[in-house]
């Protein structure tokens, strides 16, 4: 899949932001201006106006943040997918069906899962028989 020249320095700048968003100062300076604002609020006895602004302001921030987070997301699960796919691949002894297993129907999945729980409890089975010996 090509990507125009406009998506890639997109998704860094959306990159960049998650990370900046995601740090714990980021997190207190935020919090310290909603306290501040709160405060402001109660001085200058609750303006309709600032309360409308700051609920449209919150909101926006919240709906461009979903999607930031979305697609940071996103991203990040292609690439450890990606890996795993390659972690498959590269040993003899694994299923190749297992690789792009996420695109499987659900019935195929819950199918697999069964096979993996049945495999684990053999193994359990047989260590704890070794065990008691």
């Amino acid at each position: 899949m090509k990507h125009s020249t406009i998506q890639r320095p997109v998704s860094r700048i959306l990159h960049w932001v998650g990370d900046v968003t995601s740090r714990s100062g980021v997190a207190a300076v935020v919090a310290m201006v909603v306290f501040l604002f709160a405060i402001l609020l109660t001085i200058f006895g609750f303006p309709g106006r600032w309360m409308e602004g700051f609920s449209t302001a919150a909101a926006s921030i919240s709906l461009v943040m979903l999607f930031i987070i979305q697609h940071t997301q996103s991203r990040q699960q292609t690439a450890t997918q990606l890996k795993l796919d390659e972690l498959i691949r590269a040993i003899p002894e694994a299923d190749d069906l297992l690789v792009h297993i996420e695109t499987a129907k659900e019935a195929e999945l819950i199918e697999r899962e069964q096979d993996h729980i049945a495999h684990h409890d053999s193994l359990r089975e047989t260590s704890e028989d070794q065990g008691e010996q």
